[in-house]
């Protein structure tokens, strides 16, 4: 995939985001066993995939490290998203994190890579007004654009708002805290495009 490549440290030069585009943050959602992602990945990877094959978006940011199951969330996005249609070098790996302040926090220097551009989000709509307080809280130019629900039964898609208000509530704490400012400049080092 193009962007950043996977060793820390190495040489690369800075590449501007196409047109002046924003780039597609593409967050991560659980991989299934066998490799195969779950109906959240996909939603997600395929409408973050069509912002850019439809030309509103420049590149493609896919987020999220290995979770319960291989391999890393960001490397299922990113098959999924050149299976769609997005040239390869369209699209850079943020294939560590854990949760979503990881996944904004490791893709700064992605984004730093290719000339700071502003960012539209691609996350569920119960997940983006989270995602976005912790995006503009470290200072990224953020929008959110979010694919539709699919068939989330109403019973767990109650349970998935609660459980976000409650993870909203904390990232309110910590940004009245500064945690996200001493996020944001924590992460220096960007993964340099490979040779």
């Amino acid at each position: 995939m193009g962007g950043p490549g996977q060793g820390e440290g190495q040489g690369g030069g800075r590449m501007e985001a196409a047109a002046g585009l924003p780039a597609v943050l593409v967050l991560g959602a659980a991989v299934r066993p066998g490799g195969l992602p779950s109906p959240a990945l996909r939603r997600r990877a395929l409408h973050g995939a069509g912002l850019v094959t439809a030309g509103r978006a420049g590149h493609l940011v896919a987020c999220g490290g290995r979770g319960r199951h291989g391999p890393a969330e960001a490397e299922v996005i990113a098959a999924l998203a050149h299976a769609a249609g997005v040239p390869a070098d369209c699209i850079s790996l943020e294939d560590r994190s854990t949760d979503t302040e990881g996944n904004l926090a490791l893709a700064r220097p992605i984004l730093a890579w290719l000339g700071d551009p502003a960012v539209v989000i691609v996350t569920d709509r119960f997940h983006a007004p989270r995602a976005l307080l912790i995006a503009r809280a470290m200072g990224l130019s953020a929008t959110a654009d979010c694919p539709p629900p699919g068939g989330t039964p109403p019973l767990r898609r109650a349970w998935l708002h609660a459980r976000e208000a409650g993870a909203l509530v904390r990232s309110l704490w910590r940004r009245a805290r500064g945690r996200y400012r001493q996020t944001s400049t924590s992460i220096q080092v960007a993964r340099p495009p490979a040779p």
